[in-house]
């Protein structure tokens, strides 16, 4: 892969970066929203407790 083929790749990566940040930041403040104090981290605790319960971790 030659160096500009290399710039546009690091550039696209660069900017799925920001949307992907983009997007988990707003999907995180939309859970605060909806009663999840601490969004993100909130619904992965539960999502760990109901597959530890469910003994879905297999």
């Amino acid at each position: 892969m030659d160096k500009k083929a290399q710039e546009q790749k690091v550039a696209y990566l660069e900017f799925v970066n920001d949307q992907l940040l983009s997007e988990i930041q707003y999907i995180d403040r939309l859970l605060k929203i909806i009663g999840f104090p601490d969004g993100l981290e909130t619904i992965k605790s539960a999502a760990l407790e109901v597959i530890e319960e469910e003994g879905l971790n297999d």
